[in-house]
């Protein structure tokens, strides 16, 4: 991953102005630690911070056309560039530069400029997993910037630039460019085909493996079809004979027993893989959490709990020598994989929910995975988010992914099926068919537990009677929400930086209709797998109305978890 930033049409452009806008750009240095561009045409500015993945000997940014006319940065991978200048071997890129955007594979957010007449385009992919904003400043200029620490200081305004979208400055505003069938969330009706869907999950891993330096899979058990991922990139390497050692991690908070970590170590000893576990103690983890709220840049408590092991387990495989990885964000929005998907009462509500979840990835999983990830200048692609996989998944009839415990239908069923292969099993039944534990759970429930005891401590009842008051907007309903939300407004203090995250009610990650499933959620709303109730193998007991308020009952206080592990499962050291 890089760091783009561009000011488009400033009225300075003055030596000082561009000093400050190097200054704002190395803000964004974490992302793409390898090398630094800045192009200036009069008060247009686009810069560039490089995370050096493919050809790390050249390429630098900004990158120019033919006759340097157009000017571009780009924060990004396209999977079809080969395939692309095939087809278009004597393009015009004037010509084409609004119409081509539909026509790249990958991950990617870019800021193209026409310094003829100083017009520019601007796009981000499909589903949002390269994070981009867009400001305005007092003097009419548009800001653009990979993340809000670029822009936040100096913009009148901003906001999340939305995904699928273009904005044209000749036009002035956005349009949607993606317009995939599912978008308009109709009920499909295409008949389940298990090797379909294998098809397409593997043609799609496989791109992905574009690479000029080492590289890894990241696994867990908080999600086992990353595991799957991993048993088939080994199936690849196999017949390519190009690896040669796979390296096994995976994340775990507190517990040496805890439900990934003691999943992960069965998967390496089935796949054979180097198992390897690091341990922190969770006051490390708790140390990082400003740290994960001023890189990952939201307020949400979900995935902040997230976020903080990833943060800490990208920093121990960027140390490692790998500058990429293959991750599994999306499967659970596109196959109901959630555990309040149990509730769901009917294919059409399930099949809604799921177009909500993916169309809201780019304000969570993607956000988590993509700046948890960059603040070490470590790249995460997601092959579940490939543009045709979804069109292949989202197809099938969603009667198919209806969770029916009695007919053995557990969470994911219609992607377990794809990979439950008698003859030549990529894992055992029992690991194959477990129950989906949420990432802030399945590292470990005392790192949840842990956190909420931390901020009890931090937050009084006097603050949560104020709490209204003090933030009206998105008012935090537990102690750890406010918690949260003091150290992010610390740094972010302004309006638009507060509007950038998405709020509402939620149980167990599900947007607020879901909640209206079970009447028993409104009175225990947490984002834990765990709060729901009657699902979870381990969930919550009832909880009391002061806890619901972010009271912790004080025998958890002072009794904090001493170890936390993260690891990740299943990098590969390419050789």
């Amino acid at each position: 991953m890089c760091g783009i930033l561009a000011v488009l049409g400033c009225s300075d452009d003055s030596q000082a102005k561009r000093v400050r806008v190097l200054e704002l750009s190395r803000r964004l240095r974490h992302r793409g630690p390898d090398w630094s561009g800045l192009y200036q045409h009069g008060g247009s500015y686009l810069s560039h911070q490089r995370l050096a993945i493919i050809d790390p000997a050249s390429g630098d940014q900004p990158l120019f056309n033919e006759d340097q006319a157009i000017v571009v940065t780009v924060n990004g991978e396209i999977y079809n560039h080969e395939e692309l200048r095939k087809r278009l071997p004597n393009h015009n890129t004037r010509n084409m530069a609004r119409n081509f955007v539909d026509m790249l594979d990958g991950m990617f957010s870019f800021v193209l400029l026409d310094t003829r007449d100083n017009s520019f385009i601007v796009a981000r992919d499909a589903i949002g997993i390269t994070p981009l904003y867009i400001g305005w400043g007092l003097d009419g200029s548009v800001w653009i910037s990979s993340e809000l620490k670029g822009l936040n200081d100096d913009c009148e305004h901003f906001e999340c630039f939305p995904p699928g979208h273009l904005y044209s400055s000749k036009s002035g505003g956005l349009r949607r460019w993606y317009n995939p069938p599912w978008f308009c969330e109709a009920i499909p009706s295409t008949p389940y085909d298990p090797l379909v869907l294998r098809n397409a999950f593997e043609k799609a891993v496989i791109k992905r493996l574009m690479t000029d330096v080492p590289f890894g899979v990241l696994l867990s058990g908080w999600d086992l079809i990353h595991h799957w991922l991993l048993l088939l990139l080994l199936a690849i390497w196999q017949v390519l004979k190009e690896f040669d050692r796979v390296l096994d991690f995976a994340p775990s908070c507190a517990e040496q027993n805890s439900p990934d970590l003691k999943a992960a170590r069965e998967v390496a000893d089935y796949l054979g893989t180097v198992h390897h576990e690091f341990h922190f103690s969770v006051q490390d983890g708790i140390d990082a959490i400003e740290d994960v709220i001023y890189h990952i840049e939201t307020y949400d408590v979900t995935t902040i709990r997230a976020s903080t092991p990833m943060f800490l387990m990208a920093r121990k495989i960027k140390a490692l020598g790998v500058k990429m990885v293959i991750s599994g964000e999306g499967s659970d929005e596109i196959f109901g994989g959630y555990l309040y998907f149990h509730k769901a009462p009917n294919k059409e509500e399930l099949h809604r929910e799921t177009c909500q979840k993916i169309k809201a990835l780019h304000q969570y999983d993607c956000l988590r995975a993509n700046k948890a990830t960059s603040a070490w200048g470590l790249e995460a692609r997601v092959p579940f988010l490939d543009k045709d996989f979804i069109n292949v998944a989202m197809a099938i009839d969603p009667e198919w992914k209806m969770i029916k415990p009695g007919q053995g239908h557990i969470e994911k069923w219609v992607l377990r099926k794809a990979f439950d292969d008698e003859e030549h099993p990529y894992l055992p039944k029992h690991i194959l068919y477990r129950q989906k534990e949420q990432f802030s759970d399945g590292v470990g429930y005392s790192w949840i537990d842990g956190l909420k005891a931390h901020a009890a401590q931090h937050v009084t009842d006097k603050m949560m009677q104020n709490a209204e008051h003090i933030y009206p907007h998105n008012t935090p309903a537990t102690k750890e929400a406010y918690y949260y939300r003091m150290i992010f407004e610390r740094f972010f203090p302004q309006n638009s930086a507060r509007l950038s995250v998405p709020g509402g009610a939620s149980i167990a990650c599900s947007t607020a209709t879901a909640v209206q499933w079970d009447a028993a959620w409104s009175n225990n709303l947490d984002p834990s797998g765990r709060a729901a109730l009657g699902v979870h193998l381990s969930a919550y007991e009832q909880q009391t109305a002061s806890a619901n308020a972010g009271v912790v009952p004080p025998k958890i206080i002072g009794t904090l978890p001493q170890m936390m592990e993260v690891s990740a499962s299943g990098v590969a050291i390419h050789s």
